[in-house]
């Protein structure tokens, strides 16, 4: 039996439960499968209910659903607020089993968030599970490991090597700009640079042409005529 996601698995499979968080107090009733009314045998295709309340009639917020699924392929919440007889649907035919007659998806981990959700979850009294599995393959599916969490609470935070606490992040750079020289004086000694070489040039020509020269005239013996 695997927890862990394959691939094409819904979104939030994968997610182990909450370790390292206080979950909601709450006490998940078993799993119901729906009847037909008058009738003894559970009705095809397969539907079951999961109720949970807290404790006392108590209201409380919920930020995340964390629960390991058992071959439901589908799944909608409800929730009940204090004083109202109505339940309110937050979450409607959430897909677990990207094919509901294969394994893929079916026993993963699932985590549903405060965003995903069609309502408000705040102040709730009662949560509702719907849980359905159109294939006939699976004559037995739930959800197990159920888990609310409060807002506000992080995950915990894992030990990290001293050495990479001390890397810079890539969005602060080291600055470069006060080692870097001056552009203009980088641009004058190189002028500077250039005319030194000019007139170092001009000498060797010079010294070239000052062999042929005898007391500020040309020897003509000593040149050649082409």
């Amino acid at each position: 039996m695997s927890g862990a996601a394959g691939p094409g698995s819904p979104p939030g499979a994968g997610l182990g439960p909450g370790v390292g968080r206080s979950p909601l107090p709450c006490a998940p009733r078993p799993a119901a499968a729906l009847q037909l009314a008058g009738g003894a045998e559970p009705a095809r295709p397969g539907v079951a209910v999961i109720d949970l309340r807290f404790p006392r009639g108590a209201a409380a917020d919920v930020q995340e659903i964390v629960f390991r699924n058992f071959y439901t392929a589908f799944l909608s919440v409800r929730v009940q607020r204090p004083g109202a007889r109505r339940w309110v649907t937050c979450l409607r035919d959430y897909r677990l089993m990207p094919c509901p007659h294969t394994e893929r998806g079916s026993q993963d981990y699932f985590s549903l968030r405060r965003h995903q959700m069609l309502c408000d979850v705040a102040q709730v009294t009662a949560v509702r599970f719907i849980l359905r599995q159109p294939s006939p393959v699976w004559v037995h599916f739930t959800i197990e490991e159920l888990q609310l969490f409060p807002p506000g609470q992080k995950s915990p935070q894992k030990d990290f090597p001293s050495w990479l606490s001390q890397l810079t992040p890539p969005e602060h750079p080291p600055s470069l700009h006060g080692e870097l020289p001056d552009p203009e004086k980088v641009s004058t000694q190189v002028q500077q640079m250039w005319v030194l070489t000019e007139v170092i040039r001009a000498r060797q020509a010079a010294a070239r042409v000052g062999r042929f020269d005898v007391d500020g005239c040309y020897d003509v013996n000593l040149l050649s005529y082409t």
